[in-house]
């Protein structure tokens, strides 16, 4: 694979020659990427199949996206599989490596890259999608994440939970998923975080969603594509990579953040009520000293 078709994932190209391909090419595209990346890997008999349309508008259509061949598509979908699943040991063979004498702002600049891709790839159109979704007030919302991705996903519901009722984080704990999902509405969301080394159980939870309640599903995820993906009604791609052992959830929290804000905005008189109801609470509990925590302490 070359450095230009390395850049970018076959997805990306995809709907980016979206514009130039023709009828059949389109229902090909479509097969491809509603089972992403599955379908691709299917040979060019049962794919032709799928898809109504004969094997030498498949060839032209893996031209169009820049593969040599099918066999260069399938190549290229295998190698995006294998970088969903690098670990820290794998990508720290080809870090790029970060200056010692001027370490944190130059890992500053990376991480300000990563964000500023971000705001580049999601468009503000499916930011609005997600936004209005989460404030919606007659969905309820429940979120979970992967290994590491749940701290994102319980970040994002410690606030929504001060803006807003119907917030339910899931325990990380299959075996009281069953609840969460028996209590889900169709109109309800499901918000999942899961970046690479992706977390299967979600993936089955996904699934499981989508045949049993029917609620709206939104995986947040990296280019790669946690398997999630397959359920899901909105797919949220994101930057991960800085050049280090470690991906960063930079991008996913400047994201939540940017949520947060806009979904408290969308009725501010509500949430400033919640605010203050919640807080009422919250400092009438054991342990809470007003005084203290508005500094009025008067030590004697």
């Amino acid at each position: 694979m070359s450095d230009g078709k390395s850049s970018t994932t076959v997805r990306t190209r995809i709907r980016e020659a979206a514009g130039q391909l023709t009828a059949s090419e389109r229902k090909i595209a479509n097969a491809i990427l509603a089972d992403y990346p599955f379908t691709g890997l299917e040979n060019i008999q049962e794919l032709a199949a799928k898809t109504g349309v004969s094997a030498p508008s498949i060839t032209r259509f893996v031209s169009k996206i820049g593969c040599s061949g099918f066999q260069d598509l399938q190549r290229q979908l295998i190698a995006e599989l294998k970088e969903g699943q690098r670990s820290p040991l794998d990508l720290k063979t080809r870090q790029t490596p970060v200056g010692h004498s001027e370490f944190l702002s130059e890992y500053v600049r990376r991480i300000a890259s990563v964000t500023q891709e971000m705001a580049a790839t999601v468009s503000q159109a499916q930011f609005d999608i997600l936004a209005d979704l989460i404030a919606d007030p007659s969905r309820n919302i429940f979120l979970l994440g992967g290994r590491v991705s749940n701290n994102v996903a319980s970040f994002l519901s410690i606030h929504l939970r001060q803006i807003r009722s119907g917030i339910y984080h899931m325990s990380d704990n299959p075996e009281f998923w069953p609840e969460h999902v028996l209590r889900m509405r169709k109109k309800d969301v499901v918000l999942l975080f899961d970046f690479r080394r992706y977390q299967l159980s979600l993936a089955r939870l996904a699934e499981t969603i989508a045949q049993a309640r029917g609620a709206t599903i939104v995986v947040i995820t990296d280019k790669w594509m946690s398997p999630a993906a397959r359920s899901a009604d909105h797919i949220v791609a994101l930057p991960i990579e800085a050049g280090t052992a470690w991906d960063t959830v930079a991008a996913a929290i400047v994201l939540v953040e940017a949520l947060i804000v806009r979904v408290s905005e969308a009725d501010w008189e509500a949430t400033q009520k919640r605010i203050r109801d919640w807080d009422g609470v919250r400092f009438s509990m054991p342990g809470y000293d007003q005084d203290t925590i508005n500094g009025d302490d008067d030590e004697t």
